[in-house]
């Protein structure tokens, strides 16, 4: 039994073979980056249409992964992200406690807007860099593929947020969908179409997230959503921190 407990769970193993995916991405960025570093001009302007480059498929990707947040996906993509949708929504079998709803997304709003402060700053740190030529456009884009990777660690290892959120797991993470607006908002001086479109896309995506936890707010706390609860959970991504609480 103890041996059935300790099994990694289909999602998580979709995730880690996705995060591979994503260092391997990363590392044929950086090798772009060093040998052929002129693949990165797309990134420029609107030369975004004059060529051909490897980086096409990369924000292909990246496009595709924002459009599977605003579609109701029930298989291999985690509920943590899926639980705007009413689809998913599975309410409790009791009254819905809505004074204490509010109050949780009070804080937990009050918390996810600490990290967007600091994200903030950071993007303006990395803007000044970039705007002073100190990290050309190449490398600003692998900064963006970097947190790419660093998004799924956050997943499946360690999420330096939940120091801020408090959160239990990615089931109940406040700020899941933000993902893409972090690993873009950074890019956002390159000023072309690649890094515009990237970004406005994910700005999309924020706000789809935002006025869906003002609108319906029960389907982001486990104690009103069935769905988000550690007995019913069958994504098991955030293992290292859930497994006290399965026990």
């Amino acid at each position: 039994m103890q041996q059935n407990n300790n099994r990694i769970s289909k999602t998580r193993g979709i995730y880690f073979l996705r995060l591979i995916g994503r260092v391997v991405v990363f590392l044929i960025s950086i090798m772009i980056y060093i040998f052929d570093r002129e693949k990165f001009n797309i990134a420029n302007g609107w030369n975004f249409f004059n060529e051909f480059s490897l980086l096409h498929i990369l924000w292909i990707i990246w496009m595709w992964d924002m459009v599977l947040q605003l579609i109701p996906v029930k298989s291999h993509i985690s509920i943590g992200s899926q639980k705007i949708f009413e689809s998913l929504f599975r309410p409790i079998k009791e009254k819905i406690n809505y004074k204490n709803l509010k109050e949780y997304i009070k804080d937990t709003t009050a918390a996810a807007y600490k990290v967007m402060v600091i994200w903030i700053l950071l993007t303006i740190a990395i803007s000044i860099l970039h705007l002073t030529g100190i990290i050309d456009t190449g490398a600003m884009v692998l900064l963006s593929t970097f947190f790419y990777v660093c998004d799924l660690i956050c997943v499946l290892i360690w999420c330096p947020f939940r120091l801020i959120m408090k959160n239990k797991c990615c089931t109940t993470c406040r700020i899941f969908n933000w993902d893409h607006l972090m690993m873009f908002l950074p890019i956002v001086t390159v000023n072309s179409f690649f890094s515009w479109s990237l970004v406005i896309f994910s700005l999309i995506i924020w706000l789809v997230w935002e006025i869906c936890v003002f609108t319906y707010p029960e389907r982001f706390w486990e104690n009103s959503n069935m769905a988000l609860k550690c007995s019913e959970c069958t994504d098991k991504l955030c293992t290292q921190y859930c497994r006290r609480l399965r026990k």
